[in-house]
């Protein structure tokens, strides 16, 4: 199909010129005489670019091109000038124009142009139609939600999404807190702009005010260049702050300005700077009895938790099991391939008496888990591997000979890893460790999880 190309001119000759060097160049044209009549073909059908004279009998093209940037910006305008105006042409530029051409016309020129401003429309379109189609995969609708519980949470969703508010998401790991925060931002009128997720448990101390805050050139050993932290990265969109309960205190003193403020200063830097973030936290931890250890800042929770959205677990909205798990089952069929004509009723039914530990992450997991391992087009619930199926008596758990520790370390880690789906917060808990260490150790063993 043709791109389409909008020309206002006023000038015969010069319409004809330009309209045969359009077509010439593959283009299909709509011609108008003057700028009102063109602002009225333009919103009858947006072309794929304008290309408008600066002289129009009556008004000029300059205000032309700022009315079509208000209705659609994305559209490329190349203005025309006469006799190579400089102050004409820098005019245009500062007004938004995509490029301007002198007069009298260089035809090559002139349709060198327009192609490249017919592919720059073309990748606009795409990118405004990719970042729709990504917004529409977060939005509230988007959810399962055949549970009252969960009705309930996207009741709340809908209702705070369009609101400056500050949401605190407290919920078990793997209940889909950051689903929520995408939606929360996916429904707003932040959706243009940046959502930036930053898991506050993932990082040392150090690394983490950088991560959040940035930090200037030589700020520290390393520093090599300015780095734009996740305020900075969010400005105008919305910032989540997941794990905010693992949060070292530093941190949190300096999150609290931020808020408070609504400016940040970077690291090594002198001089404080606004941003603009709607921020969203969230929390698998019981915050109020993290204040009594005195790990978290009282503070800073009546900060955060202006609203409070709490996600239920699994095991307690065991109505969204079966549609997850087909959401999951059709999923995984088209990341791996694989084709699934039937699935066997006790496969379901096995799902829906499991606790799920891990909640709607570990589901994922298992279901996932289940497609690859089975060999026809049948899923039985044979194929599901849960935590504690066939596990080995005390009796019989004897380790190979020649381990060192590192190796029954990491035997050890592999095995819970895949009993527990992958899940790194109920291996923690499995092992008795913290998930930071979890983290660090599988960093220290390579292994795929």
């Amino acid at each position: 199909m043709k791109p389409v190309i909008l020309i206002v001119e006023d000038d015969p000759d010069g319409a004809r010129s330009m309209i045969d060097a359009a077509e010439d160049a593959g283009f299909t044209t709509v011609h108008t005489k003057t700028a009102t009549r063109g602002l009225e073909s333009f919103r009858e059908r947006t072309p794929d670019l304008v290309l408008t004279d600066l002289v129009l009998p009556d008004f000029n093209g300059i205000e032309l091109l700022e009315r079509i940037k208000r209705i659609n910006a994305a559209i490329p305008v190349i203005v025309m000038t006469a006799y190579g105006s400089v102050e004409s042409s820098v005019n245009a530029m500062r007004a938004g124009a995509y490029d301007y051409v002198t007069k009298p016309l260089d035809l090559d020129d002139i349709q060198s142009k327009l192609r490249r401003a017919a592919e720059t429309s073309r990748l606009r379109r795409e990118v405004s139609s990719l970042a729709a189609s990504v917004r529409a995969r977060y939005t509230a609708t988007t959810m399962v939600a055949e549970s009252p519980a969960m009705r309930s949470v996207i009741g709340q969703v809908e209702a705070l999404a369009d609101t400056a508010a500050t949401v605190l998401i407290q919920g078990e790991s793997g209940t889909g807190k950051e689903l929520v925060a995408r939606a929360l931002h996916a429904d707003s009128r932040r959706a243009d702009a940046p959502f930036v997720a930053v898991n506050c448990g993932a990082f040392a101390e150090s690394l983490l005010e950088s991560e959040l805050f940035g930090h200037e050139k030589g700020a520290f050993t390393g520093a090599a260049a300015r780095h734009a932290g996740a305020f900075e990265r969010a400005d105008g969109g919305t910032l989540f702050l997941d794990e905010i309960g693992d949060a070292p205190p530093a941190v949190q003193v300096k999150l609290l300005r931020a808020i408070e403020e609504r400016e940040i200063n970077r690291v090594g830097g002198r001089e404080p700077f606004s941003v603009n973030v709607r921020l969203v936290s969230a929390s698998n931890k019981d915050l109020v009895e993290r204040i009594s250890e005195g790990a978290f800042r009282e503070d800073l929770l009546y900060r955060l938790n202006v609203v409070t959205i709490t996600l239920p677990p699994l095991r307690r909205r065991r109505e969204d099991i079966r549609p997850l798990a087909d959401r999951f089952i059709a999923r995984a069929t088209a990341d791996h391939n694989r084709t699934v004509t039937r699935i066997d009723p006790a496969f379901y039914t096995r799902l829906e008496s499991y606790d799920w530990p891990g909640n709607v992450r570990q589901l994922r997991n298992v279901i996932e888990s289940a497609v690859l391992l089975t060999t026809g087009t049948d899923l039985r619930a044979e194929a599901i591997n849960l935590p504690g199926d066939a596990r080995p008596r005390a009796a019989d758990c004897t380790l190979p000979e020649d381990l060192t520790l590192a190796a029954i370390e990491r035997l050890a880690l592999e095995q819970t890893l895949t009993r527990c789906s992958g899940n790194r917060t109920l291996t923690a808990e499995k092992l008795g460790i913290s998930t930071r260490t979890i983290q660090r150790k599988i960093k220290e063993h390579s292994l795929p999880f």
